[in-house]
């Protein structure tokens, strides 16, 4: 299979060989993994060229429904099929004579939030959508009774879906696991995207899809927020984390083939178990966790690791990172939830009162911090030993750090309640098993971080998961608020944020679940 892209027009061009029937049909069906209802796809070719097989490929894979017959609708001009993301619509135009006889078939109506396949397009191309996948048929007898040249075009903003597409489909087909059985799994708050792979035998593996982050508008310092908050920009960070952690003798998903121009990678499976299992924190697996953190904080650790002949130096997880980050709470939180808005003097007071609280704490010692330590990236491999009982997954944001940012990200996972004295219990574990293996722990300064960091996280996914609802039209993470809210009233007790503690209280009680100051007359 070759492809080659025309962004000059905004049509990626990708050109397949199918020697075969089966090819044809196998080629189709691989385009069912991407495609979306609203989307429309267009079969052109002569006569007999496989326009019906393979419109027929592509159905059976919406469908589910490997032996689904799907004739040609040459008679009946339009035929309708169920299929899990909504209905399939094909048909075809040979028989119309120009857009106007679309509206005889009631044709807006049907395809209303379907996938629409439809062989002869031309036959109405004022009528075509400008956002389509076109894909023309043409056969080659002297190459053989049912070889076909296919080529497929991506029509504005399927373009960057199709050429994904493609990608996986070559990384499968390297790593071998073309034909896989695809299902799309959750992701996290993030742009990645995540696919179970599920071979005949039963073998499984994730595909992760995690293209090169965009820039957005720049913020300051001719920077966006991505590049601030020393956010990956591409895959070759996970790549470089996970060779780095397994390394260390951790559980971390082994790569069994990755793209990092395409941002793509095929990874172990560690299944769906996590330590907290049915969404409720599990002492025992959460201190195995912990036991995890002690071991790596222990460690004279790289600052750079190797990653695809290249190197990969971890980001140093600054105070500009950390200040950008609690400014999302009054972008975002402070307005769409708590109704309200900081003037300009409380904002530059807020970040004032954060850079003096913060900067002594980032002068310290760091260590690897992988940002997102808590229990859904925290899977549970019961049939491994010590502490590879730990998958490791989401990794690739890890900056050098302070050591008491992960454990607070832990103990206060934002997605499940732990109790205070489950909380208190584990951090003193933390504390003392630190000192044990280095009578030079400061357990007091390392208290006072761990009250930094947690007010400094919970700050920040106030504002991440208020985006998340605003902005992208994620409501689900409003639940988690009150957990958050919660989580910053107890580190907010601590002496030495007294002075943030105030702020809050002057200029954001919601955030610790009080009312509003109520002004004077």
């Amino acid at each position: 299979m070759t492809g080659r892209a025309d962004q000059t027009e905004g049509t990626d061009v990708w050109s397949l060989e199918a020697p075969d029937e089966a090819a044809t049909l196998e080629i189709a069906a691989a385009q069912a993994a991407w495609l979306e209802p609203g989307d429309f796809v267009g079969l052109t070719g002569d006569l007999g060229a496989g326009k019906t097989t393979f419109a027929r490929g592509l159905i059976r894979a919406l469908a589910g429904v490997r032996d689904l017959e799907a004739p040609s609708p040459t008679f009946t001009l339009m035929q309708v099929y169920d299929a899990p993301r909504g209905p399939v619509v094909h048909a075809d135009f040979y028989r119309l004579r120009g857009p106007r006889e679309l509206e005889n078939l009631g044709w807006d109506e049907a395809v209303a939030d379907a996938i629409a396949i439809v062989e002869w397009p031309e036959r109405v191309a004022e009528a075509l959508p400008a956002d389509r996948l076109e894909v023309e048929i043409r056969f080659d007898p002297g190459r053989g009774p049912d070889y076909r040249r296919l080529t497929l075009r991506g029509k504005g903003a399927v373009s960057r879906r199709l050429a994904l597409a493609l990608g996986v489909a070559r990384l499968l087909k390297r790593a071998g696991w073309s034909g896989a059985r695809l299902e799309f799994l959750q992701g996290d708050a993030s742009i990645r995207a995540y696919e179970r792979l599920t071979r005949l035998s039963g073998a499984t593996a994730i595909l992760m899809i995690s293209p090169p982050r965009r820039d957005g508008p720049i913020l300051r310092y001719g920077k966006p927020y991505a590049a601030i908050a020393k956010l990956s920009p591409d895959i070759r960070a996970f790549v470089a984390m996970a060779d780095g952690l397994r390394g260390l003798g951790y559980s971390a998903p082994a790569l069994i083939a990755f793209s990092v121009e395409e941002g793509l990678a095929l990874i172990e499976d560690f299944g769906s178990a996590t330590i907290a299992e049915g969404g409720v924190a599990d002492g025992a697996r959460y201190a195995e966790a912990i036991a995890l953190l002690v071991d790596l904080h222990g460690r004279e650790l790289p600052e750079s690791l190797p990653v695809d002949d290249e190197s990969y130096a971890l980001p140093i997880y600054d105070i500009e990172a950390m200040l950008v980050e609690v400014e999302l709470a009054l972008d975002w939180y402070a307005p769409a939830v708590a109704r309200a808005t900081p003037p300009t003097g409380a904002r530059m007071q807020f970040l004032a009162i954060w850079r003096e609280l913060l900067g002594p704490i980032l002068a310290r010692p760091t260590t690897w911090t992988l940002r997102d330590f808590h229990s859904p990236n925290l899977h549970w491999l019961a049939e491994r030993q010590g502490l590879k009982r730990i998958g490791l997954i989401d990794f690739q944001d890890a900056v050098l750090g302070p050591p008491a940012y992960d454990v607070a990200s832990l103990l206060q996972d934002a997605r499940v309640d732990v109790a205070e004295d489950l909380e208190m219990r584990l951090a003193a574990l933390y504390m003392r098993r630190r000192t044990a293996a280095d009578p030079a722990f400061d357990a007091p300064s390392f208290a006072a971080a761990y009250a930094a960091m947690g007010a400094q996280r919970a700050t920040k996914i106030l504002g991440i998961f208020a985006r998340l609802d605003k902005r992208d039209g994620k409501p689900e993470y409003l639940r988690h608020l009150p957990r958050i809210e919660r989580y910053l009233n107890r580190n907010l007790a601590h002496p030495l944020l007294r002075p943030l503690a105030l702020w809050y209280q002057n200029h954001l009680p919601r955030a610790l679940g009080q009312p509003p100051v109520k002004s004077d007359p």
